[in-house]
């Protein structure tokens, strides 16, 4: 047994070549088999210039200007707001809710949307949506939009049956 002669074997792995070779897994790897690990940081340096009043960005394939509308946006003195809902939609939807004996939970289920949603048309702070306006006024029967608010809706025309094909 004495004959047996057992020397270690070390077996090295090349590390990549290129770009893959600076990544955190092969960074971390070379740290952990002892090997000398130099980082370094490159900046990217924009160098921006003024062309015919624009800002060009050097090098970059972007280019950041002001545009016409800067000046008018400037001067401009109104607050602008998004508009909200009515108060008498509100109580509309309201009050078709309450009538067909929905709670705010239920009404958002059935039209699929989030039950915050229901609260703020409810309470006039909703962002008007005709999209979910028309899915409240099937939900609860009642018109929320056009000159006859309030009306009962009437149930769409059944379509007509198409012609048999012949074969």
């Amino acid at each position: 047994m004495s004959d047996n002669q057992w020397e270690p074997v070390i077996i090295k792995k090349r590390l990549p070549k290129g770009a893959s070779s600076t990544s955190d897994k092969v960074v971390n790897a070379a740290r952990r088999q002892g090997l000398e690990v130099e980082t370094v940081t490159k900046f990217n340096v924009i160098y921006l210039f003024l062309v015919n009043g624009f800002l060009d960005g050097a090098a970059t394939n972007k280019h950041t200007g002001t545009t016409l509308n800067t000046a008018k946006l400037d001067q401009e003195s109104e607050e602008l707001k998004h508009a909200s809902l009515s108060m008498d939609v509100a109580k509309l939807i309201q009050k078709g809710r309450q009538d067909k004996g929905y709670t705010q939970k239920d009404l958002a289920t059935k039209i699929n949307e989030k039950p915050q949603i229901i609260t703020d048309y409810e309470a006039g702070r909703g962002i008007p949506n005709q999209q979910i306006l028309g899915k409240i006024e099937r939900a609860i029967g009642i018109k929320l939009r056009g000159k006859d608010k309030g009306q009962p809706l009437e149930p769409p025309a059944p379509k007509a049956a198409a012609p048999a094909k012949k074969k």
